[in-house]
């Protein structure tokens, strides 16, 4: 006989998602077991085997690993922050014992990173991260998809050819350039648009365009960044619960597969990409906003496009 106290699957991991939510928010803050079982409202002796159960690794191991991706990025991107600072944030007592840390698992001291940042030791030291996070992406319906006309936008663009494992460092090229040229306004929309698929295509031919919303002319430079538009039309927005790294595969699977075919959307000559409206403004919280999108036209309508947003 089912045990009618059980919880629906959907308000179980509603109550997992609370617990990530609240560690994404509170990654100074004492995340011991009996606070984030109260989080989920789950009994403590019971919680850390839920946890380890749904996501593959422990509570503690999460939290390390969430802090150490926080202090990755601030020793990338907040080039004010000293090591000592980031290693304080990162739970760690001193410098010296997060250096041994930072180097064990990613193969670089934090200062070496910071200098030249081995983004492929990265992506596969964070694997299991991503990997427990995708365990929460949610299954989709038709009635999660919502139709919209979105005007045409124009683009600064820069290309990432090569391994998809080091397209972060192609990333913090891109925001290098952004930062000398003004583009730093957090609220400014960022795309990922991709002509080739990882399935299919050989890693030294995967081809990534990253670009930033813009309207100012792009003056020639030396880091091959150029002015492009994403077309306008009809929008079909997929909204999604998640943070930075997780794999959108999932969503732009059930548009092509689910969506599309019943939609009455014909695809237009335009690649899937991603949209990112909210970068990091705190280090701490690590949420961003993405969209995948394709482009399409309705039957005897006229010109649309289909995307899929991934927001916090």
């Amino acid at each position: 006989m089912k045990n009618a106290l059980v919880d629906p699957p959907q308000r179980y991991r509603a109550r997992m998602v609370r617990v990530l939510d609240h560690i994404d928010r509170h990654l100074d803050d004492d995340l011991d077991l009996d606070a984030l079982s109260g989080i989920a409202a789950f009994s403590k002796y019971h919680f850390h085997r839920q946890f380890t159960a749904m996501f593959g690794l422990t509570v503690h191991r999460y939290v390390h690993l969430a802090r150490l991706k926080r202090a990755t990025h601030r020793l990338a991107h907040a080039r004010g922050s000293s090591v000592t600072e980031v290693a304080l944030e990162a739970g760690y007592d001193a410098p010296d014992a997060f250096a041994r840390a930072f180097r064990q698992r990613f193969g670089q001291a934090p200062s070496a990173f910071r200098a030249a940042p081995n983004w492929a030791a990265l992506d596969e030291a964070f694997s299991i991260f991503h990997q427990a996070r995708s365990q929460l992406m949610p299954g989709f319906s038709p009635d999660d998809v919502t139709i919209f006309e979105l005007p045409s936008t124009t683009v600064a663009s820069m290309t990432h050819v090569g391994e998809p494992a080091t397209i972060a460092a192609t990333v913090a090229r891109f925001i290098a350039w952004r930062q000398a040229n003004g583009l730093t306004d957090p609220d400014l929309p960022i795309y990922g648009i991709f002509p080739t698929d990882t399935r299919v295509t050989a890693p030294a031919e995967f081809r990534m365009e990253i670009c930033v919303a813009t309207n100012r002319a792009i003056a020639p430079n030396d880091d091959g960044v150029e002015a492009a538009t994403i077309p306008g039309g009809r929008v079909a927005a997929l909204r999604l619960l998640g943070s930075a790294g997780e794999d959108l595969e999932p969503a732009a699977l059930f548009l092509y597969r689910d969506w599309l075919p019943g939609s009455g959307e014909e695809l237009r000559d335009f690649p899937l990409y991603c949209e990112r409206k909210n970068s990091f403004r705190s280090c701490q919280h690590m949420k961003r906003s993405r969209t995948c999108s394709f482009h399409c036209d309705r039957h005897g309508e006229g010109s649309s496009r289909a995307e899929c947003r991934y927001d916090p």
